[in-house]
């Protein structure tokens, strides 16, 4: 596995899962009719870094993206998005793109990271939380989940 920063030429690669996760609604704020020329600008927008995995093939099969999550003088807070691959899940993608993204955080001077929104019913919350995030509060019934109905929104942060 190769964890590096994305090209243009990634996207059409990052779309194919990108769209199947965000439509299946369980785990992305993001509207599930997202049109793909606006993920594009929400994923690879130029004020993030965008990293991908390519497998041993050479195939991309998961992405994440890096940025400030505040401005000013609280731009050295971080927030980031991950995604992998459902059809390559359980092969610890997401486990090491996290690890190089939290290393690429530091390295670039943030000193903590947040995620605004994290589904309570997301298997990644046991993740992060091994990570070291902490859930630093949770926005009830804010998240309409196709299968269990109404959900938490989860904040969480890990100070780096």
């Amino acid at each position: 596995m190769l964890i590096r920063e994305a090209a243009a030429e990634d996207w059409p690669r990052i779309w194919s899962f990108w769209h199947r996760i965000v439509t299946a609604g369980e785990t992305y704020t993001w509207d599930p009719d997202t049109p793909e020329d606006a993920a594009r600008a929400l994923w690879m927008n130029p004020a993030k870094r965008v990293y991908v995995v390519e497998d041993d093939a050479g195939v991309v099969v998961a992405s994440a993206y890096l940025t400030p999550n505040y401005g000013g003088p609280a731009a050295r807070i971080a927030n980031a998005g991950f995604m992998v691959d459902p059809d390559q899940g359980g092969r610890g993608l997401g486990r090491a793109l996290a690890e190089h993204v939290l290393a690429e955080a530091r390295k670039g001077g943030y000193r903590g990271m947040v995620f605004n929104a994290v589904v309570e019913t997301n298997p990644a919350v046991r993740l992060w939380t091994s990570f070291g995030f902490t859930i630093l509060g949770t926005v009830p019934d804010a998240f309409d989940h196709p299968r269990h109905g109404r959900v938490g929104l989860h904040i969480m942060y890990r100070e780096l």
